[in-house]
């Protein structure tokens, strides 16, 4: 009888500009290449609904809690729908961005109370709607870690800006602030890269932090 896989769930964080992105479909084809099915998504994103979602969150103005709630919403729509079902069935999970990119963003960026986005995370990632039960996290995330003025460089040439690669450096510099901050308080689930370097020393790096926690061979 063959041995069914456990699903694996990898975030990709950081700055916009930090590069991350780029590394994401190469790494879905090494867990390819070890017979895994894989799930290549992003937040906001990832279904229908939160695609909508995500067009207003980019684009519109709004306030801080407005963003929060909006991609919240778009977070739950996708664990179910799409993250939950795919773990489930054993897959390897992608994510061009997950929670951690809100506290940065809404909490870091925009000065929104971490209280609060606390307890929309305990809501919104119960496993089994349980909001007493542990939330869903992922197993591992790969923080792509980039000083904001060079960050801010790589977008100037990049295509039409959303609202927030149109920001100033000084609030790309709370949200890497943020992201370390949440590095720090869950320090087992992150890996950081430091993205100043080549696409093939960043690759390595990535492909060294699966193969240290031995989801890569």
């Amino acid at each position: 009888m063959t041995r069914r896989m456990t699903g694996l769930f990898i975030s990709f964080e950081g700055i916009d500009g930090a590069g991350k992105s780029t590394h994401i479909e190469t790494l879905a084809q090494a867990f390819r290449a070890q017979g895994r099915a894989v799930l290549l998504t992003r937040e906001p994103g990832g279904t229908p609904l939160a695609e909508v979602l995500r067009t207003l969150v980019l684009n519109e103005a709004m306030d801080a809690m407005t963003e929060a709630l909006l991609v919240f919403a778009a977070r739950r729509d996708h664990l179910k729908q799409k993250i939950e079902p795919a773990l489930s069935r054993g897959e390897v999970v992608l994510s061009d961005r997950f929670t951690d990119a809100t506290f940065a963003y809404q909490g870091g960026g925009r000065g929104f109370d971490s209280a609060v986005l606390s307890t929309l995370e305990r809501w919104v990632q119960a496993i089994d709607n349980d909001a007493k039960t542990a939330i869903r996290q992922p197993d591992l995330t790969l923080w792509f870690d980039l000083a904001p003025a060079l960050a801010a460089e790589r977008l100037a040439d990049a295509r039409v800006p959303d609202k927030f690669e149109s920001q100033p450096v000084e609030f790309f510099s709370r949200v890497a602030k943020a992201y370390g901050q949440r590095m720090a308080e869950q320090p087992e689930r992150f890996a950081r890269i430091d993205a100043d370097n080549s696409r093939e020393v960043v690759g390595q790096a990535v492909m060294r932090a699966l193969q240290q926690k031995g989801y890569l061979t």
